[in-house]
């Protein structure tokens, strides 16, 4: 193994871990040698994620936590600092996706709901993990995931557009404010990535007719996509790395 990214003797926390991306993503930090927490709002899905991850032989901690609510981010951060002993990288997956809709018709109740999640949860786990890190004064990782509608039109879902590209401009702002605690922040914009979260559109025939020929790798991405991405951020391989925002859609967004 190419030294840099061994994560032995470190460890992550990937909120939305218990599947989609963030279950990539947690696999391969603890493939790579990390103990690693995840947390997820579904108690029987985040067990049965916490069961494949500690086939991989790593300590795994699995705690449920909805990241909108600011004193449940608190609690369930000091409880993975308890039972990992610190917090190297903290990866924020969790989000919610947004039922297409209308500026004209859209409510303030939905625009709350996609918000109160996708960017307040972002805030509230950051928040504590910047605490955290910079006060234990060795560094750490913070990455968050946003999404490709950050940087295009997305029409009919403007309240997630704009809470994702409300993700890409905190993390460029952090990323310059906490680089004096050698704190390194990023973001990683996925395209269209066949999970849970996207199967209503993906269960669309029109949808995927439209879609599949302006993706030029012809194919849709996996979780499977992702697990390299996380590896790079969380190690030192990427120590001179920060306040990136990183696309990986198959090439969708150039074509």
């Amino acid at each position: 193994m190419y030294k840099p990214f061994d994560l032995t003797g470190r460890t992550a926390l990937v909120s939305g871990g218990n599947g989609g991306i963030g279950f990539g993503m947690a696999r391969a930090l603890a493939e790579a040698g990390a103990d690693v927490a995840i947390w997820g709002q579904n108690p029987e899905k985040t067990e049965a994620a916490r069961e494949k991850l500690a086939a991989t032989g790593r300590r795994i901690v699995a705690l449920q936590c909805n990241v909108a609510d600011e004193k449940a981010v608190e609690a369930a951060f000091a409880e993975t600092v308890r039972q990992l002993g610190a917090v190297d990288a903290c990866f924020a997956n969790a989000g919610v996706s947004a039922k297409p809709t209308p500026l004209l018709d859209m409510t303030a109740e939905e625009w709350r709901r996609v918000l109160s999640v996708n960017l307040d949860g972002l805030f509230f786990t950051f928040r504590a993990a910047a605490r955290h890190m910079s006060q234990r004064g060795q560094g750490g990782v913070l990455v968050a995931t946003a999404s490709t509608a950050a940087i295009e039109g997305a029409a009919r879902n403007s309240h997630y557009g704009a809470s994702k590209g409300a993700v890409t401009s905190f993390v460029r702002a952090l990323a310059v404010e906490l680089a004096r605690y050698r704190i390194r922040v990023n973001s990683i914009l996925p395209g269209w990535i066949e999970t849970e979260m996207t199967a209503r559109a993906f269960g669309d025939e029109k949808f995927r007719g439209n879609v599949m020929p302006r993706i030029p790798a012809r194919r849709w991405g996996t979780w499977d996509d992702f697990g390299g991405i996380a590896v790079y951020l969380a190690s030192d391989a990427s120590a001179y790395h920060t306040g990136e925002a990183i696309v990986i859609d198959g090439g969708y967004t150039k074509f």
